[in-house]
């Protein structure tokens, strides 16, 4: 645990450089957990991983407008700076960055990251434009912080594949480190938007991952993956008021069409409520 009093906390890109640099300089490695604040049990893991595997400790808390299209939550994302910088010291975090838009788009020369076909699939297909907010914003951190390792969430599945693969074909320097769902005891992936939730929709979620569940059976079996993402539409029809965005079955980390012979594959969904999108997934082996 930090000690929230000496933990550093800095709002400029120049601060945050000064700091990887000094910890560099005395050959620490860093730990880096990017988030867009709002922390809860899942950031928390994120952070006590990086804490136990590198020297020192970076979070930063950074809402990213370019992420979000039009009509979509940007305004109402849930914000709460205090509470965050006070969760991150006692997780372990040494430094938080939380930087305001200014700060991290003083300018703009048009030049854009496209992250091609794997922002085709899942969320990207109903969120043009999402992903590549988020290349955007990974990048410019990566290149502030300048890591050793960073660490993601294994519930934002496509976000972590489309990660991976723009650091592999473009060499990027740290290493990431996938960390499993941390889930409430009913099931559901913990979220910042859980709390937009009503007291009628928040009793409904947890089918969300049941339903995937009861589909990666199904595929396991060796049924139809067409039957399979029926069966779970219609499940989460019944057991929700939410509107089914999709439901898929597709290689991972690929997010191919899977043939006979696909082996590691993940099944996921989205489901719209009035002040909420909820995503989830599971991802899985079977035999080719």
């Amino acid at each position: 645990m930090t000690d929230t009093t000496t933990m550093q906390c800095t709002a400029l890109i120049s601060k945050m450089i000064e700091w990887q640099q000094d910890m560099k300089a005395s050959n620490r490695t860093i730990g880096f957990v990017p988030t867009m604040g709002f922390l809860h049990e899942g950031h928390v893991a994120l952070i006590q991983e990086a804490k136990k595997n590198n020297d020192c400790v970076a979070v930063s808390i950074f809402v990213n407008p370019t992420q979000f299209g039009p009509g979509e939550d940007f305004e109402a994302y849930p914000r709460n700076l205090d509470a965050d910088v006070r969760l991150a010291a006692q997780a372990g975090a040494d430094i938080v960055f939380c930087p305001e838009v200014e700060e991290m788009y003083p300018t703009d020369g048009g030049i854009r990251i496209v992250p091609g076909p794997l922002a085709d699939q899942l969320c990207g297909a109903s969120r043009p434009g999402h992903f590549d907010g988020v290349l955007k914003v990974v990048l410019k951190l990566v290149n502030i912080v300048q890591p050793t390792n960073i660490y993601f969430g294994m519930k934002d599945a496509q976000q972590l594949a489309i990660i991976e693969t723009f650091f592999r074909d473009y060499n990027c320097p740290a290493t990431i480190v996938r960390v499993p769902t941390v889930r409430e005891l009913d099931g559901l992936a913990k979220s910042s938007r859980n709390v937009n939730l009503s007291d009628q929709e928040r009793n409904e979620a947890p089918a969300i991952y049941e339903t995937l569940q009861q589909g990666q059976v199904l595929v396991l079996e060796g049924v139809a993956n067409d039957v399979v993402k029926q069966f779970v539409t219609d499940e989460l029809e019944k057991k929700t008021s939410g509107i089914v965005d999709y439901i898929s079955i597709l290689t991972y980390p690929q997010l191919e069409e899977p043939t006979a012979k696909s082996k590691n594959l993940i099944i996921a969904c989205a489901v719209q409520f009035p002040k909420a999108r909820l995503i989830d997934n599971i991802i899985f082996e079977r035999e080719g």
